[in-house]
């Protein structure tokens, strides 16, 4: 039953003439409410696995036996998990919600991988810093963004990135995602002799399955099926699912073992960095600061330049136009994630797969932090989507990223040269900073050598002289033989 003209028409336009189109601006984006609903609960299926990943390594031991991660006295590692991913869903609720009603852009945002497991192993694990300092430290480095971004020292920064660079970042994340999602799906895998080599699709159920879902996607998005990830990412997940209730699997194989029930008391955490500024050695504070600093900023840089451009929201030169919003999304989860108890908030590149579906608007991110909200009720109601499925949204995007390289002058050996090392170095490291450091490095080098220095910008210099520094300590063993 009908609740009269205006709730038809809000129907039939696609809601463009409701106060949500008007305060989001779908006109402006060329969206509407669908598309940017499709483009949030695609983003967050992708990006859900977090909630679940994100408390396993911040518990997690190093190799080496040496304790590391978060730990807490009269707790059993269960309860830490717990409080962990309730921490995870309200760090990330809240960022999300400053990227989509103050940025009014559809990027999601939680506690980053690799900076989780730099805190958990390496700070806390070998270096032997307190988790409570560990966390004193995120919060440190979220204050000092907020205040860089909030003179746009950040987005100066950042509009300094060589040109090249900045069309070879949508490329590098492409094939940085399609390594994450087919090492998920179990087609990519450790090789002794080669490092990665092709997995056995044909003996493992995960693999198997995998590549049934990722070709049945892939024919959805060719037939233009609206919400062809999402479809292809439930159709995998159920018939995982019926073929375990079937009795074919085990729970486990196709699915979760379990779906743990939530703990919300999160009071051990919340608060705990206050105690972690007593009896702080300032040398190996201020390192740990810096890194998290670095790898967070650049990993945000590159995300939003490399997304920003399958989106269509870079401009002719090749920048973000008002990156200083979406950064203080970012600036702001950091400094409440270590606030809450979790590691450094950052944007996601698995923002790609919502912009993909037509997310244009904050609303995409309103509906990914409502989402995140949503799976407080069963946390983590993402562990019902089995990792395998989700990761095939990441190998669909990485194809549709590849494009941007046509944007690249690749008969210009300065342009060649730094945009070509970024893609390369982004997926072979694990790392969108480490690629955006070959890049940046490289540009002003190859431009002087083809005489062009003129064109160099001295802070291209400068970031150049940055990121050697950076990763003389990152990599020098700076940080591991001050222990």
């Amino acid at each position: 039953m009908s609740d009269g003209p205006a709730a038809d028409d809000a129907v039939t336009d696609g809601g463009q003439n409701s106060w949500v189109a008007n305060y989001f601006g779908f006109a402006e984006h060329g969206t509407d409410l669908r598309s940017e609903i499709v483009a949030g609960v695609t983003t967050f299926l992708t990006m859900s696995y977090i909630v679940v990943v994100n408390p396993v390594i911040l518990t997690a031991y190093p190799d080496d036996g040496t304790p590391g991660g978060i730990a807490l006295a009269g707790h059993s590692p269960g309860e830490v998990y717990q409080m962990l991913a309730v921490v995870t869903i309200l760090a990330s609720a809240v960022a999300i919600f400053v990227m989509g009603f103050y940025a009014n852009r559809p990027f999601g945002l939680a506690p980053g991988l690799g900076l989780n497991a730099f805190f958990a192993i390496t700070v806390v694990g070998v270096l032997g810093v307190p988790w409570q300092t560990a966390l004193a430290a995120i919060v440190v480095e979220g204050i000092i963004f907020v205040v860089l971004t909030a003179v746009g020292a950040r987005e100066f920064v950042i509009n300094l990135f060589p040109e090249p660079v900045k069309f070879g970042v949508g490329t590098g994340i492409g094939l940085f995602l399609a390594i994450i999602g087919f090492q998920a799906m179990g087609i990519v895998v450790d090789d002794p002799a080669t490092l990665v080599g092709l997995g056995n699709v044909a003996s493992n159920p995960v693999a198997l399955l995998s590549v049934i879902g990722l070709f049945i996607t892939f024919a959805l998005y060719a037939a233009k099926v609206r919400g062809a990830i999402i479809v292809g990412i439930v159709g995998t997940t159920l018939i995982g699912w019926g073929l375990t209730a079937a009795g074919f699997f085990q729970r486990g194989v196709l699915t979760p073992a379990s779906i743990p029930s939530p703990q919300y008391d999160i009071r051990p955490l919340a608060g705990a960095f206050v105690g972690g500024f007593s009896n702080v050695e300032p040398f190996v504070f201020s390192l740990v600061v810096f890194t998290f600093f670095f790898v967070d900023f650049f990993d945000t840089a590159g995300t939003l330049v490399g997304v920003g451009q399958a989106g269509g929201f870079l401009d002719e030169n090749g920048d973000f136009p008002d990156m200083d919003k979406p950064l203080m999304a970012d600036a702001v989860g950091t400094t409440v994630g270590g606030m809450l108890g979790t590691s450094t908030v950052t944007t996601f590149v698995e923002s790609a797969t919502g912009v993909e579906e037509g997310g244009r608007t904050g609303m995409t991110a309103l509906v990914i932090g409502l989402l995140f909200l949503a799976s407080l009720v069963v946390v983590p109601l993402a562990a019902a989507i089995p990792q395998y499925a989700s990761h095939i949204a990441l190998v669909v995007v990485a194809v549709l990223l590849m494009r941007n390289v046509t944007d690249i002058q690749w008969n210009d050996f300065s342009h060649s040269v730094p945009a070509g090392l970024t893609i390369m170095v982004m997926p072979l490291t694990y790392s969108i900073a480490y690629g955006i450091a070959a890049g940046i490095v490289s540009y002003p080098i190859v431009k002087t050598a083809q005489g062009e220095w003129r064109d160099v910008h001295v802070g291209q210099w400068l970031l150049a002289a940055a990121f050697v520094v950076y990763l003389g300590v990152r990599t020098g063993g700076v940080l591991t033989s001050i222990a």
